[in-house]
């Protein structure tokens, strides 16, 4: 295994470390290992667009329209009167 040296971090940063580190019951470096492996973990996944992600929320309680993704489209602003 490689050993990663981190200097310089900041006070409140370490405290909150601990913090975490306590109320998962593992030690700091166990903490920090954990934070890095979610970092690393998503890298090449693509995230699923607005629509998908909002039919997948309300899935099973009734939504049967298709969402369209909007990315790419242009919303006109809403008028106020003339």
């Amino acid at each position: 295994m490689t050993q990663v040296i981190v200097c310089n971090i900041e006070d409140d940063i370490n405290v909150l470390l601990k913090v975490r580190a306590t109320r998962h019951g593992w030690s700091m470096e166990e903490e920090v290992r954990q934070i890095l492996r979610s970092a690393v973990g998503n890298v090449g996944q693509t995230r699923p667009g607005l629509g998908s992600s909002i039919a997948a929320r309300f899935e099973g309680i009734g939504l049967t329209e298709p969402l369209t993704e909007l990315h790419g489209n242009t919303i006109e602003p809403m008028g106020f009167g003339s």
